[in-house]
C-alpha cells in the first residue's frame, strides 16, 4: 500500500466499521512454523497490510521482552526464537491505529487483525518524532544576523549540538506541554519553565539564553500549533526492501530515574569476543550504578562504581532551577563516577572513561615534571580519568590520567594502545598492556597538543597559540578537542571529530615516532551545505563519516584531496573535493525543505558486518526516527523501533556471537540514551531499554 492510498484509505474508511474476520489463506499461503515461532498474517479492512510491525511481549522475565518483526508484501509475519513464555501480540504501523493484543502461543498460527485509522490525526500519534519536528518553524534571516553562521549555527545549536543533543523533540511528550505547568500565562512561560526544570536546567536554559530565547520562542508557537490541532504536512513511508528483514528485540534495565549514554559487549576489533555474554552500560550523570545486562536469561544486574577519592565530586550537587513535573524536588542524578563510555578489550575486560578523584592533577602531570608529556605540554586539572573492570574477578582499577577523556576507542596495532577523547586542548592514549602489567599510570600514558605543521617543514617546532597571529617561520597549535576518537585501522593516525562549534571539523593526528615530540595535526572543515559535526567512526580504508546537523552524513576520504596537506594554505577548508555528503532520510523544515530535520548525534562504521548489511556499512543515529540508518549502496536502510515510541541513542556497537549461526548469530546492540527516558511512551516509570537489530534474509526467515 503507498503512502497516498493509506492517506486516502484513512479520509475513506473514517467512521466505517472494521471486518471482523481475517482471509482465508490457500495451501501455498502457509508459513513455516518452528516450535519456538509465532507467524501469520495481518489483514485490514483493506486486506493484507503489508509493512506494519507485529510485536510479541511478555511480562515474565526479569526484564522487558518484546520482539518485533514487520509484515512483507502480502502481509504476512514470523516472529521468531522466541523463550519460553507467554505471550501477548499486537500490530502497530503508519495509517493504522493500533489494534487489540490477544494472546499467542509458540508454535503455532496467529492470524491478526489491524485497524485502518479512522482520521488523519489517528494516524499521526505514531509518526516517527521528524515528522512532528518538521512543523517548527525557524527565525528569520534578521533574527539570526547577529550569529557568524546565522541560520546554519543557528541549526547547529538546536539540533544535534544542543536541543536534540540531549532529547528527542517531536515525540509526544515534548510536542505537548505539561499539565503542571497549564498555570502559565503563555506558552513561552510554560516552556521557560519546562526547560529549567531538575539538575540540567542550568544548561538548558542557558543555551537558550545565548539566542535571546529564541528557540523558545519557536517552541512555544510549535506547541500552540499542535495544541489546536495542525498535523505533519509530510507523511512516513513504511519500511520497506531490506527494512522488511529486520527483527528487533528489545529489553530494559536500571531505574527509571536514569538514563544511558552508551554501552559495550564485545570488542571494536575483533567483534566475537565476548559472545552472547553481558552487557555493560554507562549511566553518566545520572548514577554509579553500571547495568549489566544478560540477553541470554533476560536479566539486568548492577555493579556499584567506586571512587578512587572521598573527595570526588557528585552529580548530584547540581543546583536545580526548578522542580521537575515528574520528579517534583527530588535530586535524581548522583554520580561520582560519571561514566560516560565503555569499551571491551581482546580478554573481556571493560575499560571505562571514568572519574576517580577531583580535578587537581598530581605533581607527574605539571610543569617541572619530567613526563616526556608534561615537559612538552603541562597539565593542571582533568575531569574525568579511566577505569577498568574485570567482570570475572569483578576487580575495578583506577587509571589515574592528566588528561580528561569521554570517549575512548583501542588502536589495531601492538600494545593495545587505548586512544581517549574529551582531552580539550590535548589527546590522550594509555598503553593497556602496559598498564596492566606493571600497574603505573604515569609511565602507561601520554598525550599530545594538536599542532599543524603551518611552516610546511614535516616536522613539529615551536608554534602560536590560539588567537595569536600565524607566522609562516612556526606551527600552530589549534584547539580542536576531539569528541569522537578514531584510531586508523591500517595505520598509525588517530582521527577526532570536532564538536560544539561552528561548522565543526575533524581532525586528524599523526603521533609520529616518538609522541609528543613528533606529533604532528591536520584540519579538515565540511562544506556548505554541511555543518554540525558531531559523532563520527572510520572505516578499514581510512574513511571518515560524521554525524551533521545540517541534515547529512558527511564522507571524508584524505586520498581525495588534491592540495597540499601541510603549510599556511592547509586552513581546514583545503579539501571540500574529500567530502562526501548524503542526505538523511526524513522531511525537511517548512522554511528549510531541501534539508533532513534528522538530526545525527553519532556515527559508527559496522567494519567487520556485525550487522549482516555488509563490512564498512556507516550507521548513524536516527535520532528523530526512533531507530538507526545504514547506508548501504548508496541509500539509508532505517532500523526503527515503533514501540515504546520515543526511542532515541547515542551509541551502539556490533556484536558477532557466533559466526556460524547466520543471522541469528550476530547484530547491533543499541541503548537508549535520551536523558529523559520517562518521556517515552509509558511515561514515568519507564525504565531505560536496550534494541537488538537483527537483519535476516526475507521477512519470514526462521
Amino acid at each position: 500500500m503507498t503512502v497516498s492510498a493509506i492517506r486516502i484509505a484513512v479520509a475513506s474508511f473514517a467512521g466505517i466499521a472494521l471486518l471482523t474476520g481475517c482471509e482465508t489463506l490457500s495451501d501455498a499461503d502457509a508459513i513455516a512454523l518452528d516450535d519456538d515461532d509465532i507467524g501469520g498474517v495481518v489483514t485490514s479492512a483493506d486486506g493484507p497490510e503489508a509493512g506494519v510491525w507485529v510485536i510479541a511481549e511478555t511480562d515474565d522475565f526479569e526484564t522487558r521482552f518484546a520482539r518485533i518483526v514487520v509484515t512483507d508484501d502480502e502481509g504476512r509475519y514470523l516472529v521468531p526464537d522466541l523463550p519460553e513464555a507467554d505471550y501477548r501480540l499486537w500490530v502497530r504501523g503508519y495509517g493504522l491505529v493500533d489494534s487489540e493484543a490477544v494472546p499467542g502461543v509458540r508454535g503455532a498460527r496467529l492470524d491478526l487483525e489491524a485497524r485502518v485509522a479512522p482520521d488523519a490525526a489517528s494516524a499521526a500519534e505514531v509518526y516517527p518524532a521528524a515528522y512532528w519536528y518538521a512543523m517548527m518553524g525557524l527565525p528569520s534571516d534578521d533574527e539570526v544576523a547577529g550569529l557568524e553562521g546565522g541560520m546554519n549555527e543557528y541549526l547547529t545549536w538546536v539540533k544535534n549540538m544542543g536541543c536534540v543533543g540531549c532529547h528527542q523533540l517531536g515525540n509526544a511528550a515534548t510536542r505537548t506541554i505539561p499539565s503542571a505547568f497549564a498555570d502559565a500565562a503563555t506558552s513561552e512561560e510554560a516552556w521557560w519553565r519546562r526547560i529549567s526544570s531538575g539538575q540540567a536546567g542550568g544548561n538548558m536554559t542557558s543555551l537558550a539564553s545565548r539566542f535571546d530565547g529564541l528557540p523558545i520562542r519557536y517552541l512555544a508557537e510549535w506547541t500552540d500549533r499542535i495544541a489546536a490541532g495542525e498535523l505533519p504536512a509530510h507523511t512516513p513511508e513504511r519500511p520497506s526492501g531490506l527494512e522488511r528483514n529486520v527483527v528487533a528485540t528489545v529489553r530494559d534495565w536500571s531505574s527509571p530515574q536514569f538514563y544511558m549514554h552508551d554501552l559495550s559487549g564485545t570488542d571494536r576489533r575483533d567483534p566475537t569476543v565476548n559472545g552472547y555474554g553481558a552487557l555493560y552500560g554507562a549511566p553518566e550523570l545520572s548514577t554509579d550504578e553500571m547495568p549489566i545486562l544478560d540477553p541470554v536469561t533476560n536479566t539486568a544486574t548492577v555493579f556499584d562504581l567506586p571512587v578512587r577519592d572521598d573527595d570526588t565530586p557528585t552529580t548530584n550537587a547540581a543546583a536545580a532551577m526548578g522542580p521537575s513535573p515528574y520528579w517534583g524536588e527530588e535530586r535524581i542524578w548522583d554520580s561520582r563516577a560519571n561514566v560516560h563510555n565503555p569499551m571491551l578489550d581482546q580478554d573481556g575486560r571493560v575499560w571505562l572513561t571514568a572519574r576517580v578523584r577531583g580535578p587537581e592533577n598530581p605533581e607527574f602531570c605539571r610543569e617541572g615534571s619530567d613526563h616526556p608529556s608534561a615537559a612538552l605540554y603541562p597539565k593542571d586539572r582533568t575531569g574525568r580519568h579511566l577505569a577498568v573492570f574485570d567482570p570475572t574477578t569483578e576487580e575495578y582499577r583506577f587509571v589515574d590520567t592528566c588528561f580528561s577523556t569521554h570517549h575512548l576507542q583501542f588502536a589495531y596495532g601492538p600494545g593495545n594502545r587505548l586512544w581517549t577523547s574529551g582531552g580539550g586542548d590535548v589527546v590522550g592514549w594509555l598503553d593497556t598492556d602496559e598498564f596492566l602489567a606493571t600497574g603505573d599510570a604515569a609511565t602507561a600514558q601520554g598525550w599530545a597538543p594538536l599542532v599543524l605543521d603551518h611552516n610546511g617543514n614535516g616536522r613539529q617546532d615551536a608554534w602560536t597559540e590560539p588567537g595569536e597571529e600565524a607566522d609562516s617561520a612556526l606551527d600552530r597549535r589549534v584547539d580542536n578537542g576531539f569528541y569522537a576518537v578514531m584510531p586508523e585501522p591500517r595505520g598509525d593516525a588517530v582521527w577526532g571529530s570536532n564538536a560544539f562549534r561552528f561548522p565543526g571539523s575533524i581532525t586528524r593526528l599523526m603521533p609520529g615516532d616518538d609522541p609528543p615530540g613528533t606529533a604532528l595535526a591536520e584540519v579538515y572543515e565540511p562544506p556548505l551545505p554541511g555543518f554540525g559535526v558531531r559523532g563520527a567512526d572510520i572505516d578499514k580504508n581510512g574513511v571518515v563519516w560524521t554525524s551533521l546537523g545540517s541534515g547529512h552524513l558527511g564522507e571524508f576520504d584524505r586520498s581525495k584531496c588534491t592540495g597540499p596537506l601541510s603549510g599556511p594554505d592547509a586552513n581546514g577548508q583545503h579539501c571540500p573535493e574529500g567530502w562526501t555528503l548524503h542526505d538523511l532520510p526524513g522531511p525537511g523544515f517548512a522554511d528549510l525543505p531541501e534539508y533532513s530535520v534528522e538530526s545525527s548525534y553519532y556515527t559508527w562504521v559496522d567494519q567487520h558486518d556485525s550487522l549482516g548489511l555488509g563490512e564498512d556499512v556507516p550507521i548513524a543515529t536516527g535520532n528523530l526516527f526512533d531507530g538507526v540508518h545504514a547506508l548501504v549502496d548508496g541509500d539509508f536502510v532505517t532500523l526503527r523501533i515503533p514501540y515504546p515510541l520515543g526511542f532515541y541513542t547515542k551509541g551502539f556497537e556490533g556484536r558477532i556471537d557466533d559466526p556460524d549461526a547466520g543471522w541469528k548469530g550476530r547484530g547491533l546492540w543499541v541503548p537508549e540514551g535520551d536523558r529523559t527516558p520517562w518521556l517515552k511512551e509509558g511515561g514515568q516509570g519507564s525504565k531505560p531499554i536496550v534494541v537488538h537489530f537483527q537483519v535476516r534474509p526475507d521477512p519470514l526467515a526462521r
